[in-house]
């Protein structure tokens, strides 16, 4: 069980860029990492050079990861009640503690949601 946020936030980082090349990395600080697709598509009105993917953000307490296809694509994910607990709003996980199951649940939940986003053509 990880419980440094120094370790949830490295771990968090290496799942999301796994994905790399689907993803890119827009921004890459120790306060943030955000990561978005390649291709320029319409996000609402606004055409971007970057379908935005999910962030990272380390704080005093716990560690952030805002998940952009939970909000998207609602319907496709079913969430452990370990994870669902970690939801606040729509598309944030505040992670305080990392299991293994958790850390395989949200590697599990980020690569379905580059599936999903590929088959869209969002990335």
């Amino acid at each position: 069980m990880k419980t440094e946020v120094s370790e949830i936030d490295k771990t968090l980082r290496a799942i999301i860029k796994s994905h790399i090349p689907k993803l890119r990395i827009r921004k890459d600080e120790p306060s943030v990492l955000e990561m978005c697709g390649k291709k320029e598509v319409m996000q609402g009105k606004q055409k971007v050079d970057g379908y935005y993917f999910g962030s990272i953000m380390p704080k005093a307490k716990d560690c952030r990861l805002y998940y952009f296809p939970i909000y998207t694509h609602k319907d496709e994910f079913e969430l452990s009640d370990e994870l669902q607990k970690a939801l606040k709003g729509k598309s944030c996980f505040h992670i305080k503690k990392l299991s293994p199951e958790m850390e395989m649940e949200i590697g599990e939940m980020v690569k379905k949601g580059v599936q999903l986003y590929d088959k869209d053509g969002l990335i």
